[in-house]
């Protein structure tokens, strides 16, 4: 995929919000999500989760799945494969890794690596109870329309801060899951 080829910056929470003053020396923390494109049911999905709401960080949020690279992972990529298999059950040999994204650097202090894969068979989706709420999918031509994509913004931690969208249905995809697949978008898109 000539899209992923393509050297470039990584993106950030930060994007929007340009006047943030990141602290000096901050340790930032490897991780890997996929992007799992699914092709077992016609046209390309990409497969979302729900995160549980019972969950400390990020309850209720939409994400990849994926996390931190952990002492035994070989690198972000197998980070993100461990993470998808104990997540939603997506064996770790079923994706195909097509290659990776620039890194996303998060607010909660982790470069995230986004690794893009594609899954041509269907699998039997096992929620992590934990962890997952719900499993679902967004056709991949949704996500590439960058009219589907919009600013918004609220208040955290005592200021304006301003994150990317890409609404479906009734699933509110936001933050670092929009905003790299918006890199994602914008890669395909040149």
């Amino acid at each position: 995929m000539a899209a992923l080829a393509r050297t470039g910056p990584g993106s950030s929470d930060f994007d929007l919000n340009p006047g943030t003053i990141l602290p000096e020396g901050r340790r930032l923390r490897p991780a890997g999500v996929l992007v799992p494109v699914t092709l077992a049911h016609g046209a390309p999905r990409v497969i979302l989760t729900k995160r549980s709401s019972a969950l400390k960080h990020h309850p209720g949020q939409i994400a990849f799945p994926g996390g931190k690279q952990d002492e035994g992972d070989a690198d972000v990529i197998a980070a993100a494969l461990r993470e998808a298999e104990e997540e939603i059950g997506l064996t770790r040999t079923l994706p195909q890794v097509l290659g990776t994204l620039p890194a996303h650097e998060t607010v909660t202090a982790f470069t995230v690596t986004p690794v893009v894969a594609v899954v041509e068979r269907t699998f039997d989706v096992r929620p992590e109870p934990g962890e997952v709420e719900e499993v679902f999918s967004v056709p991949l031509a949704h996500l590439m329309r960058p009219e589907n994509y919009s600013v918004q913004s609220r208040r955290w931690r005592g200021q304006r801060r301003h994150y990317f969208t890409v609404p479906f249905g009734p699933y509110y995809i936001w933050g670092a899951t929009a905003r790299m697949l918006r890199g994602l978008a914008e890669r395909m898109q040149q």
